[in-house]
């Protein structure tokens, strides 16, 4: 009997739920709308590996301009691991990145093969869980994210990612299942949230504040806005000492860690006002 083709192409975006179904059966516990949202990003820029007519690999090699991109996703079906097929999804995901610096958030004994390929720590991310509570001081100073322009938001977002990424963030503040916030200070927009619906509890990311004290007034509200007891869970940059305390005494715990890793120079980001990444799949 012959041997059946390993086949790669890009994925159509029905095709990224396996890779989101995947993901959950890993632990990783994606948004339920994670499908339509990081498609958004770069149609191009998903894809999977086929033996025959089986899906058994997945790789996300989201390009968001010539220069930079963000890897995830890379998963194969347990049953296939150790036969090379990793190895060729992976190959092919990094050649469309050729020449661009490229960002991943891997588990932590995986460093030392993404090292193979070129990347380097930079730091970690860490996820807390905890749980929602209905409180939350009036704050007039916190509106609903979509009563700002776009471009208020977009010219905000953009210190914190070192690509322009307007297509994904216009579909991320207002996907289904969940609440964009935003708070102001002296009338200008000084930080912003999004908590969304996964398929465990909420994930509230990002969570950008240009100081500890907006943070937490944004997560309070944000936290407040699931309903008390749900599960919340929020990626806190190790190096932010502030974003980790301000976790802490919100009585949410460390679950999982990942190592934030380039291929280039790390970007020039302010990490002392990211208390929430996005995403650890694509940025």
């Amino acid at each position: 009997m012959q041997d059946q083709a390993f086949t790669i192409k890009v994925m159509t975006e029905k095709e990224v739920n396996i890779a989101i179904d995947w993901a959950a059966q890993e632990g990783w516990n994606p948004g339920l709308n994670d499908a339509h949202n990081y498609y958004q990003a770069d149609p191009n820029g998903f894809l999977i590996g086929y033996l025959g007519d089986e899906a058994i690999a997945t790789i996300s090699v989201v390009k968001y301009n010539s220069s930079f991109a963000f890897l995830g996703f890379y998963i194969v079906k347990p049953e296939y691991r150790g036969k090379g097929y990793g190895t060729q999804i992976w190959q092919t995901g990094l050649a469309y990145l050729k020449h661009c610096n490229i960002a991943l958030d891997g588990v932590l004994e995986q460093q030392e093969n993404y090292k193979k390929s070129g990347f380097k720590l930079a730091y970690s991310n860490i996820r807390f869980e905890g749980k929602a509570s209905s409180y939350a001081p009036k704050n007039e100073a916190i509106i609903t994210l979509s009563s700002l322009p776009f471009d208020d938001i977009k010219a905000y977002d953009s210190a914190f990612f070192p690509a322009d990424r307007s297509h994904f963030t216009q579909s991320w503040i207002t996907q289904p299942n969940s609440k964009a916030l935003g708070i102001l200070d002296d009338g200008k927009l000084a930080g912003y949230g999004v908590i969304r619906a996964c398929r465990e509890g909420f994930k509230i990311g990002p969570l950008y504040a240009n100081t500890p004290q907006l943070a937490e007034s944004l997560l309070l509200a944000l936290k407040a806005s699931a309903a008390p007891g749900e599960m919340i869970y929020l990626d806190v940059p190790n190096v932010n000492q502030a974003a980790l305390a301000l976790a802490k005494r919100h009585n949410m715990t460390s679950v999982f860690e990942t190592a934030r890793m380039y291929t280039q120079q790390q970007p020039n980001i302010p990490l002392n006002k990211v208390f929430g990444v996005t995403s650890f799949e694509i940025g």
